[in-house]
Parts: structure tokens; sequence; C-alpha cells
């Protein structure tokens, strides 16, 4: 899979990639993560990006005819592309966003900046995600997020499938559930005891004692995850 990031700093990105499960994804060759400079495809020898809105307001806007070029760039060597835009009035991103984004061959996600994009931009889009409804500077920290939650789902790149099928939002068993507690040692810490349960050995009770937590605590922290779900 290829993630190709069009960004006015790219400098941002060094060292995020190159940590933990998305550099074992690229040494294994199941992820290329591709970082395009859109101050390439500026116009002039300024390399302007972006220009005053029409209609007057504050703040500059990325320029359509800037952000085709850099998006086609990357298609002429690969036509097959799902083109993603990163702003805050797309849909709202999710796991199972993350799912069927990890089973594309190549996502192009466009970064912005300033105060937005030139509208007419979403001609050439297949997608607008946002991951939350918050303003952040710029779309270079949602791309990360998204680069890390697709990279975990890539088949061969975490050491146990059952990790990612265990975590919170999956769907196994169901339902979309929040993941149960977990412990490790010390088996009591201060007043705080493990409860006696994971320490019996017995797999079938633990499996139980884990899918009722996990029910406990999204009912009382994420009840909407529940909605519309049969929990058996």
């Amino acid at each position: 899979m290829t993630i190709s990031i069009i960004t006015l700093f790219p400098e941002m990105f060094k060292g995020v990639f190159d940590l933990s499960i998305i550099s074992r994804a690229q040494k294994k060759r199941k992820l290329k993560i591709n970082i395009i400079n859109l101050r390439d495809f500026g116009i002039g020898k300024h390399k302007t990006v972006d220009d005053k809105p029409y209609g007057g307001g504050a703040g500059m806007i990325l320029k359509v005819d800037v952000l085709h070029k850099a998006i086609t760039s990357i298609q002429k060597k690969e036509k097959n592309t799902k083109v993603i835009l990163l702003d805050p009035k797309g849909k709202k991103y999710n796991q199972q966003t993350a799912i069927n984004l990890s089973k594309e061959n190549h996502i192009i996600l466009i970064c912005g900046h300033y105060e937005g994009y030139d509208e007419r931009i979403k001609n050439y889009i297949d997608e607008e995600i946002s991951i939350g409804d918050y303003v952040l500077s710029g779309g270079e920290i949602p791309a990360m997020i998204i680069v890390d939650s697709i990279a975990r789902l890539i088949p061969g790149v975490l050491k146990k499938q059952e990790a990612v099928e265990i975590e919170s939002f999956s769907e196994k068993e169901g339902g979309k559930l929040l993941e149960y507690p977990q412990y490790t040692r010390p088996e009591v810490y201060n007043k705080y005891s493990v409860p006696k349960i994971l320490l019996s050995g017995n797999h079938k009770k633990i499996t139980e004692f884990r899918k009722k937590e996990s029910i406990k605590l999204t009912k009382k922290r994420r009840p909407d995850l529940l909605k519309d779900k049969i929990i058996k």
C-alpha cells in the first residue's frame, strides 16, 4: 500500500514515520509513504500556492490550480488512487473508515493550511475527512493520525492479528465496543489488586469476564456505540 501526503510543511513528518509500527510497516514493505511538497507546484518564481479570497475576508486560500497539479503529478504514475481532502467540514473519521482505507491500493492525503481551500478542488477528490469538531493549524497532524490508524490494520504489520481484533472500536463479536481493562505485574499495588479471574487460567471464563467488562465500560462511556447493537 502507498500513502502520498501533499503538504506545505514536509519537515513536520520527519521522525514521526521512522518509529514504532509505521516504521515496521515500511521496513516490511507493507507500506510506502511519499511526502509531496506543495510548494514545488507553486506559481511563478516565488512558488505562490495561495491567494486572497474572492468577495473579501481574512486569511489566504490555497489555489485550486496548484493543488490539482500536485494531485495529477501523483496520478500520472499511479492511476488507482483515492484522493482525500483533510477538512473540518468532512465526514468524521472513525475505525470503520480506517478499515476501509487500509484496503485501498494508493491513498492521497491533502493537508490544508491557512484559511482553507478553493472550493473547486472538491471536483478532483473522492472524499473529505475530518478528525473531529475542533480547529487545527493544518492537516498535517490529521494526516499522521490517519496513517498510524491505517498502518496497524495492514495484514502482516502487527505481530498478532488478534491485537487488532480486540482493540477498542473493532467489530469482533458483533458490536463496536471499547476494549476491556488490562493488567500486568505487580499482582497487588498499594491496595489495588488484579481481578482474580485473570489469574485463574480458565480461558473461557476470562473471555466471558473481558466481554462483560467491555460492554460495561462501553455503556458507561460510549453508549452511542451500542445503538442498534444486539449484545449477547
